[in-house]
């Protein structure tokens, strides 16, 4: 099963030797010894490629799980499965990752001694299961169920600017008002030319023509900083300038639905030790952070 399982996840048997470090025709008599006892075709065989049957595929899937059981009774026996050790990757959107993951990961690695952390903070959906990464931070709807996810905050979107800038061109009263100012897009957090809002029971479109489109949030709130026009990012990304008042949110009225965050694993009971002990320590950070709890409040002054 281990050996058909490996050949299933590199894509090929030469591969799947290297990765077991053993030899190509071990792993093939093992799997060729494994469809003769079964009396079925579990891979299909080109000179190019390996793939899974339909057989092979609902097999592999069985195969994880038992090999998962038969792991986590083999750790539990060895007293592992509860130590905290070993490389955990983690990641979640980039500005978010530097503001409230480092600090827990800092905090990990020093009550953990002998674990060690790849981060990978980027601003886009990265596929757990194809790279590699044990806990995910998703911040909006979760598209996949198969994961598990532990709420721990929420965020909304925010429209701002600096005082000096409206000072200059006034503040906008509704979503369509935007059309007339000087509009700064984040490609990563809004890649539609259409920014949407909540307004009764409708929602509100607005194409929006940016004069200035950046591929971070950073910059984006650099430059609405500098004054040069409005912005549209997350609460967290700009809860300090908006409590400094170096920022000024327009628009609140019209905000759309909240979205979640969640920390994300897919191992479920069988996550190790490295896994629950990060999960517990995120979940805690990140639930008592006042930034991520969004307070009710009455309509924003303009």
């Amino acid at each position: 099963m281990t050996l058909f399982v490996a050949v299933v996840d590199e894509g090929g048997f030469a591969a799947a030797a290297r990765k077991m470090k053993i030899s190509p025709p071990v792993v093939t008599r093992a799997v060729n010894n494994l469809e003769a006892m079964m009396g079925v075709r579990l891979l299909a065989r080109t000179t190019r490629i390996v793939r899974l049957t339909e057989v092979g595929a609902r097999y592999a899937d069985d195969c994880r799980r038992v090999l998962a059981d038969l792991a986590e009774s083999e750790e539990a026996a060895a007293g592992t499965h509860r130590s905290v050790r070993g490389r955990l990757v983690i990641t979640a959107p980039s500005l978010f990752g530097r503001i409230f993951i480092t600090p827990i990961v800092t905090a990990y690695l020093r009550r953990y001694p002998d674990t060690e952390v790849e981060c990978r903070f980027l601003d886009r959906v990265v596929n757990m299961m194809d790279e590699g990464v044990d806990v995910a931070i998703r911040i909006g709807p979760l598209q996949d169920s198969s994961y598990q996810a532990l709420p721990v905050g929420q965020v909304r979107r925010v429209v701002c600017a600096s005082p000096a800038y409206l000072q200059q061109h006034g503040a906008p009263h509704t979503p369509a008002d935007l059309t007339q100012h000087v509009l700064i897009s984040a490609v990563g957090l809004t890649p539609s030319p259409d920014w949407r809002f909540a307004h009764t029971e409708e929602p509100v479109v607005v194409h929006v023509r940016p004069r200035l489109t950046v591929s971070s949030n950073d910059d984006a709130i650099v430059a609405a900083l500098d004054g040069f026009g409005i912005t549209r990012l997350l609460s967290y990304m700009v809860a300090k300038h908006l409590a400094a008042g170096t920022l000024t949110e327009v628009l609140r009225e019209h905000e759309t639905a909240v979205l979640p965050i969640h920390v994300m694993q897919h191992e479920g009971r069988h996550a190790p030790g490295k896994v629950r002990a990060f999960l517990d320590m995120a979940t805690e950070a990140l639930r008592g952070d006042p930034a991520l709890t969004l307070k009710k409040r009455g309509r924003a002054g303009r």
